[in-house]
C-alpha cells in the first residue's frame, strides 16, 4: 500500500529568493497518481515570478514552487486509477479546469473562468508547480509518453501544445488552398516573430505540416536565427535591425503622435523587408504572409506583423508582452486581416503535441531548443541563465531544463 514520502522542492519565497526545501508528499488518493518528476522546462512566466515576485497582476503572496512544463514517471496510483501503472512515463498537464462550465464542455477549458493552474499566483492559496522531486496530480490531466520521446521531450510537450493550439486557431491554408494559390501564380508564406523556444517550436511544426511554401523566422538575435537555420527544415530567417541610424526614433519627450507616426512608419519598413525575405527561387512570389505568429508581444513586432500580412491573412498573438499597444487597426480592417488571441491550449493540443514528438519529425528541434540542462540543486543558476538569454561562454540560452536524475529519486 502506498504511503507518504518526502521530496526536495525548489520554492520561491520572493523575488530572486529560491530555496531548496523538503516537502511531504502524501500517498495519492482517489483518481490521482504520484509522479517522480524527471524534467521541467523553465517558462517566461516562471522567470517573471523569479525576477519580480509577480507575473503581471499575479503577485506571489506565499511560498510557491514554480514550473509547469514537466514529465516524469509514475511511482504510485490512487485507488480509482485504471489508466496508468507504476513505471509509466507521462507528461503533466497542470491546468485544472472546473469541467462543468459551458467553455469546458466545449473543450475550451483553457479559458475556464474557474481554472486553477499550478505555478500561477492568480488564485490564492497558490497551487505549487512541479519543480520538485515528486508530486501528486490528477490522472485525467496526465498523458502517456511513447518510449521514443525523451524526458526532455516530455517537458517540451507543454510549450509545443501552445504552438499547436495557436496554429489550429489560425486555420492555416489547406493543401488544396496552397495548390489553388500556386495555380494563380502566388505563394503562401508564414512569418514567425521570435526565435525563442516557442518561436522555434511553432516554426518547426509549421514546416512539417507542409501548409506553406515559405516560412520566415524573424528576430533581433543572430545567434538564435542560426539555430533556426540549423534545424534542417528549410526555414528562412531574417535579422531585424535593432535600429536604423538614418532614421532614429524621436526623443522620449516628443509628442505621442510623433512617436506613434515614427513607430508605424518603421513597422512598414520592417514589414517590407520581411516580405522580401519570403521570396525564394522556385517558389511563386508572395505579396504578404497569409499567417503571422507573434511570439514576442513586442509592439513593434505586432505592428510590423499587421503590415506584413497578406489580404485576408491572420495574425496570431502568442507572446504576452505589453498589455496595451498602439496598433494599425485600420490597415488590418481594410485588408480583412484577422487578429487572434491565444491562451495556453485546449483539449486537442496535448495529445497532438505528443503524437508530433513521437513521430520523430521534431527530433532536431528538440535537440537544438533544449540548450541547457541543470539539476534541481542548480536552480538559482538555471533561472539566471534563462533570464540572461546567454550563458557564460556567450552561447544562446533557449530552453533550460531542470532534471531530476532517476538515481536521485530512489527505485521506481
Amino acid at each position: 500500500m502506498s504511503t507518504e514520502t518526502s521530496a526536495t522542492a525548489l520554492v520561491l519565497h520572493g523575488a530572486k529568493d529560491l530555496r531548496l526545501e523538503k516537502r511531504t508528499v502524501p500517498a495519492p488518493t482517489g483518481a490521482d497518481i504520484q509522479v517522480a518528476v524527471t524534467a521541467t522546462g523553465l517558462c517566461g512566466s516562471d522567470l517573471h515570478y523569479y525576477s519580480h515576485g509577480r507575473n503581471g497582476d499575479f503577485v506571489v503572496r506565499e511560498p510557491m514552487c514554480l514550473g509547469h512544463e514537466s514529465a516524469g514517471t509514475v511511482t504510485a496510483i490512487g485507488p480509482e486509477v485504471t489508466t496508468f501503472k507504476v513505471g509509466d512515463r507521462v507528461a503533466l498537464e497542470v491546468g485544472l479546469p472546473c469541467r462543468t462550465c459551458a467553455l469546458c464542455k466545449q473543450g475550451r477549458y483553457n479559458i475556464c473562468l474557474k481554472m486553477r493552474f499550478r505555478s500561477s499566483a492568480k488564485t490564492h492559496p497558490h497551487l505549487d508547480g512541479t519543480l520538485m522531486e515528486r508530486t501528486n496530480h490528477p490522472a485525467a490531466m496526465c498523458h502517456a509518453l511513447p518510449a521514443n520521446v525523451s524526458d526532455a521531450g516530455g517537458a517540451l510537450v507543454e510549450p509545443l501544445a501552445v504552438c499547436l493550439h495557436a496554429i489550429r486557431r489560425s486555420h492555416p491554408p489547406t493543401k488544396d488552398e496552397v495548390a489553388l494559390a500556386r495555380s494563380a501564380g502566388e505563394g503562401t508564406a508564414a512569418l514567425v516573430f521570435g526565435a525563442g523556444a516557442i518561436g522555434l517550436l511553432i516554426a518547426s511544426a509549421l514546416a512539417v505540416s507542409e501548409n506553406f511554401d515559405t516560412i520566415v523566422v524573424a528576430d533581433i538575435d543572430a545567434s538564435r536565427l542560426e539555430i533556426a537555420s540549423s534545424l534542417g527544415l528549410g526555414l528562412k530567417t531574417s535579422l531585424i535591425p535593432r535600429g536604423d541610424p538614418a532614421n532614429p526614433p524621436p526623443p522620449k519627450d516628443a509628442p505621442h503622435a510623433d512617436q506613434t507616426a515614427w513607430a508605424l512608419k518603421n513597422a512598414q519598413s520592417v514589414a517590407a523587408s520581411l516580405t522580401q525575405a519570403a521570396q525564394a527561387d522556385g517558389v511563386p512570389p508572395v505579396s504578404g504572409f497569409s499567417r503571422v505568429y507573434d511570439c514576442t508581444g513586442v509592439p513593434a513586432c505586432v505592428q510590423a506583423g499587421i503590415y506584413a500580412s497578406a489580404p485576408g491573412g491572420v495574425l496570431v498573438q502568442i507572446g504576452m508582452g505589453n498589455p496595451i499597444q498602439t496598433l494599425p487597426v485600420g490597415a488590418a480592417a481594410l485588408r480583412e486581416v484577422d487578429i487572434i488571441g491565444v491562451f495556453r491550449y485546449d483539449g486537442y493540443a496535448y495529445p497532438a503535441a505528443i503524437a508530433l514528438l513521437g513521430s520523430g519529425k521534431l527530433k532536431s528541434t528538440e535537440e537544438k531548443v533544449v540548450t541547457h540542462r541543470l539539476s534541481l540543486e542548480e536552480g538559482e543558476r538555471a533561472f539566471t541563465l534563462a533570464g540572461k538569454g546567454v550563458d557564460e561562454e556567450g552561447k544562446p540560452v533557449v530552453k533550460v531544463i531542470i532534471e531530476n536524475k532517476p538515481h536521485a529519486l530512489g527505485r521506481l
